[in-house]
């Protein structure tokens, strides 16, 4: 890739417009940062540099192709070198942190990030770090890495702590993100039993700590309790259309119950809360194996295996990119809106057409990128699983009124950077 198409490379909105930052100033909260700032965290090698034994001793930060689209601070990158003949990594300390604000007390939260080394909550941290913030994260690493949130670890403002939610937790915070749940099929039917339980419990622990430490709550709910809805689009007032035995039923109803005990709190003892039911959202640090679309369709056509589509690729999603995501849960969380608010967006694609477009989208990189492919990639066809909803499409008129809030990122734009995201993982070995 040239220094010029690197440097021409943009990031157009729906509208046409080039982002240049995520966030806003709104609520009496700035949570505004540059995107080159941003990607600079996840855009990049993971290992900086590739090295054959006879290299190491001449090498300097020398950032691969798939940087393509960071043109941002690399003097704050690991400075680690993967050798590809022994399949080995030599790892180092982060050289310097990335810049962050430097807010005086008055203006500094204490935030507590649960499941905060998940795909999500790894976004959330690295906004939340930027703007200048106190982050302790909670994880177990069920689904969540070390390596989403490594790049931070030692800085004073972060905290890491190795912890299940389904345990009771004591911290003094002022905000409190609680997203700890497994959120993909294969990962949340893996124990089922665990995965209610974590909804429950540790909803229950984590509600009891902001009682007590009068902390502003907010709860990562789900489009999915709304199960097969009956209603389209679907608006925050629909009950839903739930099989409450089904093999879905531990994390749809698990977060029904987690809303109602939310309510509970928040009626009963004062308890100031928000809840985010969150739709379908893609982009990097995805897993790319637990079973989502996109990261299917994805991995799939960069192997030049065929994609498999499950039925008959009629049914419909809306997919939404990660960082209108958390633009909306930070509008959410320093809102005066405590109802329930759908994230998503509105674009609607059957699965068949998403996986012509991840198809179209996966050999542009490629040829951009000069890779030669033996065969085009077809889309097969094989059975529906249970209870797999028909169409799931988020009525976001709550967000738009309440929260001033959208989504920015067209699929075609968010797809491209996750699919050099993924790019990058296979060229160092790390997928």
């Amino acid at each position: 890739m040239s220094s010029s198409s690197v440097k021409d490379a943009q990031t157009l909105d729906k509208n046409g417009q080039e982002i240049k930052s995520v966030g806003f100033q709104r609520f009496g909260f700035d949570c505004e940062v540059s995107l080159d700032s941003l990607r600079s965290l996840y855009l990049r090698s993971h290992y900086v540099v590739s090295a054959s034994e006879s290299q190491v001793q001449e090498l300097d930060a020398k950032e691969e192709g798939h940087g393509h689209l960071t043109q941002g601070p690399n003097a704050y990158q690991s400075k680690s070198i993967f050798h590809p003949e022994t399949q080995s990594i030599s790892y180092t300390t982060l050289s310097r942190f990335a810049p962050v604000k430097l807010l005086p007390p008055s203006s500094r939260k204490r935030v507590l990030v649960t499941g905060g080394a998940g795909f999500v909550g790894s976004h959330l941290v690295d906004r939340l770090m930027l703007l200048g913030h106190e982050v302790t994260v909670l994880d177990n690493f069920f689904t969540g890495s070390k390596t989403t949130v490594s790049h931070w670890v030692g800085h004073p403002n972060f905290e890491l702590v190795r912890h299940d939610v389904v345990e009771p937790f004591m911290i003094e915070c002022d905000q409190i993100y609680h997203l700890a749940c497994p959120a993909s099929p294969p990962h949340y039917q893996f124990n089922a039993v665990k995965t209610i339980k974590t909804s429950f419990m540790g909803t229950l622990n984590m509600l009891g700590l902001a009682k007590r430490t009068k902390a502003r709550f907010l709860i990562s709910s789900t489009s999915e309790v709304y199960g097969d809805p009956e209603v389209h689009p679907q608006p925050e007032d629909y009950w839903g259309h739930v099989n409450p035995i089904g093999p879905r039923a531990c994390y749809d109803e698990g977060k029904r119950v987690a809303e109602t005990l939310t309510y509970g709190f928040h009626n009963q003892d004062g308890v100031d809360v928000r809840v985010a039911r969150i739709f379908n959202t893609y982009g990097p640090r995805m897993n790319p194996h637990d079973g989502r679309v996109v990261s299917n369709f994805i991995v799939q056509a960069l192997r030049g295996e065929d994609m498999t589509v499950y039925g008959d690729g009629k049914q419909t999603r809306s997919f939404q990119y990660i960082h209108d995501l958390i633009d909306g849960l930070i509008a959410l969380m320093n809102s005066d809106e405590s109802r329930p608010v759908n994230i998503g967006n509105g674009d609607e694609f059957t699965i068949g057409e998403f996986a012509e477009l991840v198809r179209e989208i996966v050999e542009k990189v490629q040829e951009e990128d000069g890779v030669k492919l033996e065969r085009r990639v077809q889309i097969v066809y094989k059975p529906i699983p249970t209870d797999d909803p028909q169409k799931r499409r988020p009525d976001t008129t709550r967000a738009k009124n309440s929260l001033q809030w959208q989504p920015r990122w067209s699929v075609r734009m968010g797809l491209e950077e996750m699919v050099r995201y993924y790019k990058a993982k296979m060229s160092e070995g790390s997928m």
